[in-house]
This record gives C-alpha cells, structure tokens and sequence, in this order.
C-alpha cells in the first residue's frame, strides 16, 4: 500500500525562489541566462551568496563544503523563498550533504527542490530524511535549460501546472522488458546511486520502487561496474520496475544497451528504455517520490497524483 506523498505546494507568479550551487562553480553569463527566464515566468529569483564563489584549493567545487551547505539550508528556512533551484551539476554534493541542517530544513516545512546530475545525492537525502518530494530537472544555469523550449516548458509546466504533465512518454521509449508496474519514483544518476551506498542515511533499497536512471560520460564498462554493484549490494532487489533516459558520451548506445538489458533484464521487472530524462538536449522533468505506472509496451510513466500540490 503506498502512502500518501509529501508533495511541496506548485509555484504562483510572484513567488521567490532561490538559487544555490551545491556541487561545482558556476559561469557568471549562464546564471545570469537562467535568472532572465525565471524572471520571464513572473518569479523572484535570489541567489544565494556563494553561488559564484569558488573553493580556494579545488576549482572543481564552488565555494567550501561548509559555505555551500549553509546558502541550501539558509534558501529553505527562509519562510519567503517557495523552492530551491540548482544552478548547476558538476561534483560536490555528497561532500555537503551531511552538514545540512536537517531538523532546520525539516522544521522549515515541504519546498520545492530541483536538480539533477550531482543533485541525485541531495534527492535521495529529502526523500529518506524528509519524505519529501522532489524534482529531477534542469538546473538553470546548464546548456539544456539555456537553449531547448521543451526543456524551459517542462520545468514551467510541473512547478506552474502539475496536473499537466501527469504522463511521461517520448516517441523515442519502448519496452527493454514488457510489463507494468506501480511504484514510487525514484532515482537520477546512476553512479552517484552507487557512491551513496553505505553512506549515513542512504535508501536501504529501491525496493518497492520505480527507478528511473540516466548517467553521462560512463563507458559501457563503468556502467556495468556500477549496476553490478547494486546487484550485489542487493540494492535492487524487489525493484517494481526500471525506466531508463539519456546515457549521453557513455559510448554507442548498442553497447550501452546491451549493458543495461545484460544487467537489468534478470530482475523480472519491467524496463522501458530511452525515456529522454537526464543528460539530454531536450529532457522532461520528472518527479521523484510520487507513485505512479510504469508500462512497458506503451513506453509510458504516468503519476498517480501531480508532483506537487
């Protein structure tokens, strides 16, 4: 029996919402790209403080773990802000994770968080510690967000319009394994799923689960070593069914299919592959922790209840 989500409220002209970078440094001209579109959808966008800065011994990460933790915590606790808006990917999330203010951000009351790529490990930690719901989308200060309408409108639609965006089901999906199944989402990157194993509050398991996964720049044979590790961690055991996006500079998707089915075809789930999410040009947003169906020979992912309310 599946419970009751925690969904945040869907955004209103007018409302503010808040930038952060919890992962790597972030180019000056793209946020500000990204803020003139936020504004476009008649939102306050504020940035926090740190969102530009850059770690003073590892360029790789924007600002120190400590300062990056303290702008996402400071964005959720602060009663005007209505959700918070990942400016950019990259590595650093799993490093400031822990040192969030969980009771503060819980006390804080359900917002509307979206990101992808490294953000994956921030999804995972709202969903267990917090039960919250979350979105797998664009962040604003990336290249696909920038230039593709589809991308814009499908974040738009799902924080403006949920109901709308209920059904997930590029022309491009089709079933790897037939079947249907009814689970909750979850998921994003697959090799941060496989760095958050064994890590202080991570999901025990996708048990139960409609996991939907994606990864960029993993050779076939590092995509085989990360699900082989979360075969082996029996961290896909009693999966209900697998959707699977983009697999973008991972080599000829022939061969990365061929890992995926090799790897996942023995669960005996259902698994529906290029459903366009992630990595991609033009890539829909979708939900985290929401139930929903999963049907393989339509290619679809449609949500019990809209991501938010």
């Amino acid at each position: 029996m599946t419970t009751e989500p925690l969904r945040p409220p869907r955004l209103r002209p007018g409302d503010r919402v808040a930038v952060v970078a919890p992962s790597g440094p972030v180019p000056e001209d793209r946020l500000r790209a990204g803020l003139a579109i936020l504004r476009g959808w008649e939102l306050d966008p504020v940035v926090a403080p740190h969102v530009l800065a850059t770690h003073p011994a590892l360029g790789h990460l924007a600002g120190t773990d400590e300062d990056r933790a303290r702008d996402l915590t400071e964005a959720w606790c602060d009663p005007d802000v209505s959700a918070v808006l990942c400016a950019r990917g990259g590595y650093g999330a799993q490093r400031m994770v822990d040192l969030l203010d969980w009771a503060a951000i819980r006390a804080a009351g359900p917002k509307v968080l979206v990101g992808y790529s490294d953000v994956t490990a921030l999804h995972e930690a709202f969903a267990v510690r917090l039960g919250l719901a979350t979105l797998h989308g664009p962040m604003i200060a990336a290249g696909a967000f920038l230039k593709d309408a589809r991308t814009q409108e499908s974040l738009r639609a799902t924080l403006f319009e949920p109901e709308s965006v209920r059904t997930l089901g590029p022309e491009t999906a089709r079933a790897l394994v037939p079947g249907r199944a009814h689970g909750v989402t979850l998921g994003g990157c697959v090799s941060l799923l496989a760095a958050d194993l064994g890590t202080p509050h991570a999901r025990p398991s996708a048990r139960g689960g409609l996991l939907l996964l994606e990864d960029v720049g993993e050779e076939p044979y590092r995509l085989d070593r990360i699900l082989t590790q979360l075969l082996r961690s029996g961290w896909l055991d009693g999966v209900a069914g697998i959707g699977l996006g983009s697999w973008e500079d991972c080599g000829p998707y022939e061969e990365v299919r061929a890992v995926l089915a090799d790897r996942l075809g023995g669960l005996g789930v259902p698994v529906v592959e290029e459903m366009g999410f992630g990595h991609h040009e033009s890539a829909p947003t979708v939900p985290f922790g929401i139930p929903g169906v999963l049907d393989a020979e339509a290619g679809t992912l449609t949500l019990d209840v809209p991501a938010l309310r």
